[in-house]
């Protein structure tokens, strides 16, 4: 019964693995661009998921398995804001989605500890999900002025703090 837990277990350290390496390219490509929101968000869920796979990891040790850490897919080169976070939101919904079958599969296991540990996990891809969707929204109602305002307001801070060195 624990096989089939650490199993899930493991596959839910590879997303979040893939997720890290997607989130972190992304974000070093938005703070290229300029776009500080869009770069913190894209870094603060990068840490959220790791934060998961420790907590994942965690468990699996405790049902005496071991944590594989490859993950699931390769880095996507996505440059376009817009895409960044179409990938992002489609990311978010499939974890969503995989863990709640996970956790439905560790019920029927008797491993509660498990489904609740994909219960909080569900709530977590949502709530990125919800950000994700937040500034798609933004993008798609303001256009590239929302990114150009990002971007102009980077450029005004560098130049505060340029005077007041």
């Amino acid at each position: 019964m624990k096989e089939k837990s650490i199993e899930s277990l493991n596959k839910a350290v590879a997303d979040e693995l893939a997720a890290v390496h997607q989130y972190m390219y992304f974000h070093f490509h938005c703070d290229d661009q300029g776009y500080d929101l869009l770069a913190s968000l894209f870094k603060r869920t990068s840490i959220d998921e790791m934060l998961h796979i420790e907590t994942i990891a965690e468990r699996i040790l405790f049902l005496k398995g071991e944590v594989e850490l490859k993950a699931s897919t390769d880095v996507k080169k996505i440059r376009d804001a817009k895409e960044m976070l179409q990938l992002a939101t489609k990311m978010e919904t499939e974890s969503a989605h995989d863990y709640n079958n996970w956790a439905n599969e560790c019920a029927k296991n008797a491993d509660s500890v498990s489904k609740k540990l994909f219960e909080s996990l569900v709530e977590d891809e949502e709530r990125h999900f919800d950000q994700y969707d937040t500034e798609m929204g933004n993008l798609e109602k303001f256009g590239d002025n929302y990114l150009a305002l990002q971007s102009i307001e980077r450029s005004k801070n560098i130049s505060i703090q340029g005077i007041t060195k």
